[in-house]
């Protein structure tokens, strides 16, 4: 088996396959981290850095692909040619995980939450369980080193573009928002068919958990659910099975079980974190967790870092660290929690953003944006007739810097970029910690 990408979903799957008697050839176009070339040289994976070897990775019998690798790779390109099978990370240790189950969570917005979450309430009530998937820790490495009886995943588009037997026993759409477009040719289709490969495996025994209130998920949900069970979340009506609120009141139901809880007890705040609440709770609900452990857990969870995470106030200002808000439809929320003035950082790697989705919130309640990127220029152009000051920076610093400079007592200034991070920065989390860092040397 080849492994291309050696990144932490890739040590992850040359760990599981090696273990399995895979002849194992792991290969990166980028030098691997010191941390990844020690595993792998410890594990005794032959491996190559800063190059693709195709005469080697053509003889492969199986291919797994690292999810940050676009299908526009020039190696993927010639594999994919020679019809060599290519799986994701998340595929392999479906493989070999035994009897052990999984929640599996993708969507646009709000699936690190979730996840985060689900995998809180669960440990609560004492499941033997791991946090694994898109949110940094690779699933395989978990499987081969360290077998749990339930797998709490959080899972991209990407990684479920390359699954073929795959299945989680409970599955959870969060929404879908354009995102991702420059990975899918620009076509929505795409992206939306891939988000829906989450249920392509479940049978009746199996559940569904999906934003009713959620246009896009709604238009589309009939034609992929017909072997699951579904069981939608909402704010407007009141299905016979899933969870709903109203008037301040969650109500979940499945089958004969019920459970209500105040939304004002929520740890987290915002119409986005309820639905996030919902998701997570319906899921503990489904496998049987006790509703006073979903109650006790949604109580004491705690938000992620770079998600809505408050940083510090100086001089009367609020900072707010959103970094992992990497599309417009993350900004929304973040906005529409918003009640002060706000003076927005956005900017990066714009990935075919619609900037209109948030121009109506932005004339409400943005004094100033400080751009954060190489090229600002779309930006510029979707903004510079709705905001008074607009300015270019080149680094977390300088864009603090500005930002405090326009900023009066009482004000927000909110990191929240709505692009990806890669031409400043080696990721969200990096950009993340250096925004903090550049407020605490305010």
């Amino acid at each position: 088996m080849v492994i291309l990408g050696g990144g932490e979903s890739g040590v992850g799957a040359a760990l599981l396959a090696k273990l399995n008697g895979y002849d194992v050839f792991v290969s990166d176009s980028s030098l691997l981290q010191p941390k990844y070339k020690t595993e792998l040289l410890a594990h005794n994976i032959e491996f190559e850095e800063g190059q693709h070897s195709a005469g080697k990775i053509l003889q492969a019998d199986e291919v797994m692909k690292s999810p940050g690798i676009s299908e526009k790779n020039e190696m993927v390109v010639q594999v994919r040619k020679k019809n060599i099978p290519v799986v994701s990370e998340v595929e392999l240790a479906y493989r070999y995980k035994g009897d052990s189950r999984i929640v599996g969570i993708t969507g646009s917005n709000g699936k690190s939450t979730t996840t985060a979450m689900t995998y809180h309430i669960f440990r609560h009530a004492g499941y033997d369980c791991a946090l694994v998937g898109n949110i940094g820790y690779s699933f395989a490495k978990e499987v081969a080193e360290s077998p749990r009886q339930w797998y709490v995943a959080e899972i991209s588009s990407f990684q479920l573009d390359d699954i073929r037997d795959f299945k989680a026993d409970v599955a959870i759409l969060t929404n879908i928002t354009e995102d991702h477009l420059d990975r899918y040719e620009y076509k929505f289709e795409n992206y939306i068919r891939s988000k829906f490969r989450i249920v392509m495996n479940q049978g009746p025994n199996d559940s569904f958990i999906y934003c009713e209130d959620d246009p896009v998920t709604k238009q589309y949900v009939d034609n992929y659910t017909h072997h699951t069970n579904p069981l939608p979340i909402t704010m407007f009506n009141e299905p016979k099975k899933g969870g709903f609120i109203r008037n301040g009141q969650m109500t979940l139901v499945t089958g004969s079980e019920k459970m209500q809880m105040s939304i004002y007890d929520f740890a987290l705040k915002g119409i986005h974190n309820q639905y996030n609440t919902m998701a997570a709770s319906l899921a503990a609900a489904t496998v049987g967790i006790r509703k006073e452990k979903i109650r006790e857990a949604i109580q004491s969870f705690e938000a992620l870092e770079h998600r809505m995470e408050y940083v510090a106030t100086v001089r009367g200002i609020e900072f707010i660290n959103d970094s992992k808000a990497t599309n417009v439809n993350s900004v929304w929320f973040a906005l529409e929690t918003m009640t002060k003035p706000t003076i927005l950082i956005l900017g990066g790697v714009d990935k075919g953003n619609d900037y209109s989705l948030i121009r109506d919130l932005v004339k409400e309640k943005v004094k100033a944006i400080v751009c954060m990127g190489v090229d600002n220029r779309k930006l510029h152009e979707a903004f510079k007739n709705d905001v008074p000051v607009m300015v270019d920076t080149r680094s977390a610093q300088e864009a603090v810097q500005a930002s405090f400079h326009f900023a009066n007592k009482g004000d927000v200034v909110l990191l929240s970029p709505a692009c990806a991070s890669f031409d400043l920065f080696k990721n969200y989390e990096d950009r993340g910690r250096q925004f903090k860092e550049a407020v605490r040397d305010l």
